[in-house]
């Protein structure tokens, strides 16, 4: 049975990434720090599924400070998944750069220093659509200069910069990919997503940040998973790909879609832009499509209900994780 190291294992896009791994017959084994930038309680949550699951084991470790060379001997991974990463944009100025600078491009270099003397089938990096900042076009092509225009997005870049270069000296298989504002299930609390929805449900106001009319290319969790998949089991090495969603649509157009889905009135509340974030984000996905024939099946509708559920369900649950976090 092939192993997969995953990191970032318990985070909203890491948990189900290993649910898939599972489900196909491969043996996993993840790590996670839990880092306060959210509560634990979210990740244990997300972990639910996993808990029963023969395939699957988890350290809680940081990657700054692990033995990685011993824990990579032990279980000898085909496949490596570098999810984990501090998240946000509007987080990453000032004196909390230093953490961006520690869990994003020092805990990538670790990780890649202890795999480049390993025979890997492929790395994945989890990359970010926050490289190409204002882009100059849209869609918007890998083949464009990625311009940041926020300190999360110039450590995403650093760690892409990172994986290509042990490619290129050491021989390692490496694939970075830019995740296109990914929702669903799952989807982190400080994501606009979750506090609509929330907002929504609990009779509470929402902020919207801007005028609402910027857009986002949004991208279904499963859509992004399969994506993250399709790039590990492909030959290709050395190349960076878009998985977007297909779905660029302005945030006050989310709003009017999640009162149909919710049957709740949205009492907005609007707020200056925040530093750092792009105007407009939209994927050209054509090299994902021909290189490892990626299709997102979810349309945002349907994406959107099946957020909805989840949170529903969360706050019927666990009304307390929801009221008093996030």
């Amino acid at each position: 049975m092939e192993v997969c190291f995953v990191t970032g294992a318990a985070g909203f896009i890491g948990s189900h990434l290993c649910e898939r791994l599972t489900a196909s017959g491969y043996r996993v084994v993840g790590v996670d720090s839990f880092s306060d930038y959210y509560p634990r309680s979210f990740k244990e949550a997300n972990l639910a599924l996993l808990s029963d699951d023969r395939n699957f084991d988890l350290i809680e470790a940081d990657l700054l400070h692990l033995d990685l060379e011993a824990l990579l001997a032990g279980m000898s991974p085909a496949y490596v998944f570098h999810l984990a990463a501090q998240p946000g944009v509007r987080a990453s100025w000032g004196k909390t750069f230093e953490t961006y600078l520690q869990n994003n491009i020092l805990a990538s270099q670790r990780l890649l220093e202890a795999l480049k003397d390993r025979r890997l089938k492929k790395f994945v990096y989890a990359s970010s659509s926050s490289v190409y900042g204002d882009a100059e076009r849209f869609p918007t092509g890998e083949e464009l200069r990625p311009q940041p225009v926020s300190p999360y997005g110039v450590t995403k870049l650093a760690g892409e910069h990172l994986c290509m270069l042990y490619g290129r000296n050491y021989g390692l298989p490496v694939v970075a990919l830019r995740y296109f504002t990914v929702y669903g299930p799952r989807q982190r609390p400080d994501m606009a997503f979750f506090k609509f929805i929330r907002a929504m449900l609990t009779d509470r106001p929402l902020t919207v940040f801007g005028d609402g009319e910027q857009t986002r290319d949004f991208t279904y969790v499963a859509d992004a998973v399969e994506g993250t998949v399709q790039a590990a089991l492909s030959p290709v090495t050395g190349e960076v790909f878009n998985i977007g969603g297909g779905s660029r649509v302005a945030v006050y157009g989310v709003v009017r879609r999640l009162e149909e889905i919710t049957g709740c009135r949205a009492q907005i509340r609007y707020a200056p832009a925040g530093r750092g974030d792009a105007r407009h984000t939209s994927a050209d996905i054509t090299k994902a499509a021909r290189v490892l024939q990626y299709r997102p099946a979810r349309s945002l509708p349907v994406g959107l209900e099946a957020e909805v559920r989840w949170l529903r369900q969360l706050l019927a649950a666990s009304p307390e994780l929801i009221l008093d976090n996030g």
